[in-house]
């Protein structure tokens, strides 16, 4: 029989019912081309407006344990050296009726968090409570208001 060649096929105006071939001919090249243009995310990052970046620090380092990883006055980046897992959680709400975090920061010690927070004399807005879905949780604010989510996992 041989390889399939698209030349072989009769013309379609002769009547011969030959669209089906091409059809799953150019499907397969779709999906072809799908996969040569997959994106994959390498991952997300949040950005918080600050008029002043420098009082980041005390909560995102001190209090929180991150690092500075790059620091070019108008923009600093705090983070650390593990894999992470890409998230972006779209709420209605924060669980349990509170309100919807502006970041979320999961820890593997949330009482050393937890002390970490009452040592800065930051108040907790939330908790620290154990939530039915299996997450021990608190809420702060950063130094820019922003509604942070301090959890690990039970």
């Amino acid at each position: 029989m041989g390889i399939w060649n698209p030349e072989n096929l009769p013309p379609i105006n002769t009547g011969q019912n030959c669209v089906f071939l091409i059809c799953c001919d150019a499907r397969e090249a779709q999906h072809e081309r799908a996969k040569e243009h997959h994106v994959k995310v390498k991952r997300i990052v949040s950005n918080v407006v600050a008029s002043d970046v420098e009082k980041a620090s005390a909560f995102y380092e001190e209090v929180v344990g991150l690092k500075v990883l790059m620091d070019l006055g108008w923009i600093r980046t705090y983070g650390s050296g593990s894999k992470m897992t890409i998230q972006i959680s779209v709420m209605s709400e924060g669980g349990s009726g509170t309100a919807v975090p502006d970041i979320s920061i999961e820890v593997d010690d949330i009482e050393e968090a937890l002390a970490r927070v009452q040592r800065a004399s930051i108040p907790i807005e939330y908790g620290p409570t154990t939530e039915p879905w299996g997450v021990r949780r608190f809420y702060v604010r950063d130094p820019f208001g922003k509604l942070i989510n301090i959890l690990q996992h039970e």
